[in-house]
């Protein structure tokens, strides 16, 4: 069965990086933007169409596909419907259509799987360890479910205790719902403290609460499903930033492919192995819709800020960057990242043998 998970992991990949490409090329073909090759799969050509102005291509390895525009060959410079040519805002919708089609991506697999819920489970507070000094109305109850933690919106069932176990423990920002109303308590004192015997605790307890399952109640839930994968990329990345997460804590495609293994390999029935692994793909399409819109560059992040660029020293300096100087900082950012690939995946590698 190993191997059947590892063949379904490169199918996820695939899939999502193709498809990644065609929001690229249906973009394109909608703002009227030439074409020159739209490809599923990469490597040794399997077969081709050619049309009046783009080639379709079916290669041999099934790990994506790309869609090539021609903007960087010198001749489209004088082609009204070069990329290059193009007006700003097809440029941007242009670039930022990928991410749009894996986010788009990730929202249809959970809406399937959301369409037979029966209700969606949310945190709340079920008790205290004896000692809580800040029970009460101008405090925390039980029964209050969580709403916000630092600023975070605990959107799902699990996001409360995630928040809360990354607090320094010196104070914390807080909103919850009591009786259908919301209560913010700004800078709470709620520090960590020893309660029943176990230091480092904050003296509660986390439960859930049940919001039964409607139509409307599935398409809500299916869409904060989608913004809690956004957000827990934002809130993955604050915390490599600020130390609080390492290198260790990090998956590359090799660290997914096992984990993707270890969550078929762990569910008791093909339904629910396909259930699990479809939540992860589409967590993995969010993901990698939020990723590559960040503004690094060789991705489409990086391009659009230097789009942005580009547009704001033509309105003060009227002139751009000039292209040789983005191709170069392109090309050191394309080494960087790779540099920053090659290292994940061999402590993914390392990882499998421990």
């Amino acid at each position: 069965m190993t191997f059947i998970y590892i063949l379904a992991a490169i199918f996820i990949f695939g899939v999502l990086i193709a498809l990644h490409e065609f929001g690229h090329f249906a973009a394109a073909k909608l703002c009227g933007v030439r074409v020159n090759e739209f490809s599923i799969g990469m490597g040794p050509l399997l077969w081709q169409k050619q049309t009046e102005e783009t080639q379709y291509s079916l290669r041999l390895l099934p790990i994506g596909g790309f869609c090539a525009l021609d903007e960087d060959q010198p001749q489209s410079a004088g082609d009204e419907r070069s990329f290059v040519r193009q007006s700003f805002w097809k440029k941007f919708v242009i670039l930022a259509a990928g991410s749009f089609m894996n986010f788009l991506t990730g929202l249809v697999v959970l809406l399937f799987l959301y369409a037979g819920a029966s209700g969606f489970y949310l945190d709340q507070i079920a008790g205290f360890a004896e000692g809580f000094p800040l029970e009460g109305e101008n405090g925390l109850m039980v029964g209050d479910v969580f709403y916000k933690i630092d600023g975070y919106r605990t959107y799902l069932r699990g996001d409360a205790s995630l928040f809360l176990q990354y607090n320094d423990g010196k104070g914390i920002d807080i909103e919850v719902i009591r009786n259908g109303e919301k209560v913010v308590l700004k800078d709470f004192p709620m520090y960590r403290d020893t309660y029943d015997g176990q230091p480092g605790r904050f003296g509660l307890s986390v439960g859930s609460a049940k919001v039964p399952a409607d139509f409307l109640t599935r398409l809500q839930y299916t869409w904060y499903q989608a913004l809690d994968f956004v957000q827990l990329v934002w809130f993955s990345l604050v915390q490599l930033v600020t130390g609080n997460a390492g290198m260790q804590d990090l998956s590359g495609p090799v660290g997914i492919v096992s984990t993707i293994t270890e969550v078929g390999e762990a569910s008791e029935t093909v339904r629910v192995a396909v259930e699990n692994i479809s939540y992860f793909a589409a967590l993995i399409a969010v993901n990698l819709a939020v990723m590559n819109l960040l503004p690094i560059p060789a991705l489409d992040g990086g391009r659009i800020f230097f789009l942005v660029v580009d547009a704001i020293s033509m309105l003060l300096f009227h002139r751009k960057v000039p292209e040789k100087y983005q191709a170069a900082v392109n090309m050191a950012g394309f080494a960087v990242l790779m540099g920053f690939m090659l290292i994940v995946t061999v402590q993914d590698v390392f990882k499998l043998f421990q």
